[in-house]
């Protein structure tokens, strides 16, 4: 099933490393002119590097104004994807106020702001558009020392709801994806110690974890014309994790 993108401005968030670097790539590669935002600068230089055609934005999604005027400066987006996310673990009785806005100024404010100004372009230009918000199992699984995290894409999902319901008489798409533990660098900083990860993964059916590439794939199905009539889904990517 080919995936092409020609013609389409596509903004990826939190794209300086791992799942949303990969998807800004892909999304290159499928022909769409995309927009790489990041908080980090050097990141984004050495994205940039790797792929010549990649235009890069440097923002603080925290700075919600800031952020705003830099989405706003960017033109007609049609494809939008929410990837920044923060994750400040500690048990329930440990959070901090601090540690709880962080964690929701990025994971689920910071989507409301940019996907404002996304989709204001795409009703007034009438053409519709696709928005992928990223979630994770921890919003309908609890999980030990993820307060802050899991109620944020617990949020996400809600949030995700709302949009489908106000955005889709617009012929616009908003959807979330779901993993459980993807391997990426600080995937596996956290999982790699098997005390840890052994007792979730027997509970995988599959008995591994999400690799980047799975939710690249699900990312850029969602946004495609392949899923025309999937909105307000959350696409779960655990291995079965759900059926234990």
């Amino acid at each position: 099933m080919e995936i092409a993108f020609h013609g389409k401005r596509a903004l990826v968030t939190g794209a300086g490393k791992g799942i949303g670097r990969e998807i800004a790539r892909k999304l290159v590669e499928c022909g769409a002119e995309t927009f790489a935002l990041s908080r980090t600068q050097a990141d984004l230089d050495s994205l940039k590097s790797e792929v010549p055609s990649m235009n890069i934005v440097q923002a603080d999604l925290q700075d919600w104004d800031g952020s705003r005027k830099i989405v706003e400066q960017l033109g007609p987006i049609d494809l939008l994807v929410n990837n920044a996310g923060v994750a400040r673990n500690a048990s329930f009785l440990e959070v901090k106020k601090d540690e709880l806005d962080f964690t929701f100024d990025i994971n689920v404010k910071a989507i409301v702001n940019v996907s404002q100004v996304c989709a204001k372009g795409m009703i007034e230009r009438g053409q519709g558009g696709a928005i992928v918000n990223m979630s994770s199992i921890a919003s309908t699984k609890a999980l030990k020392y993820h307060t802050s995290y899991g109620a944020s894409k617990g949020a996400v999902d809600m949030l995700t709801k709302v949009m489908c319901l106000e955005l889709g008489p617009h012929k616009i798409r908003v959807n979330t994806v779901n993993p459980t533990v993807v391997w990426t660098e600080m995937g596996k900083a956290e999982w790699s110690d098997s005390a840890k990860s052994g007792p979730l993964l027997a509970r995988i059916p599959l008995n591994k974890f999400v690799e980047i590439e799975d939710v690249v794939n699900a990312t850029l199905f969602l946004l495609s014309d392949k899923s025309a009539m999937v909105n307000g889904t959350s696409m779960l990517l655990e291995g079965g994790l759900s059926c234990s």
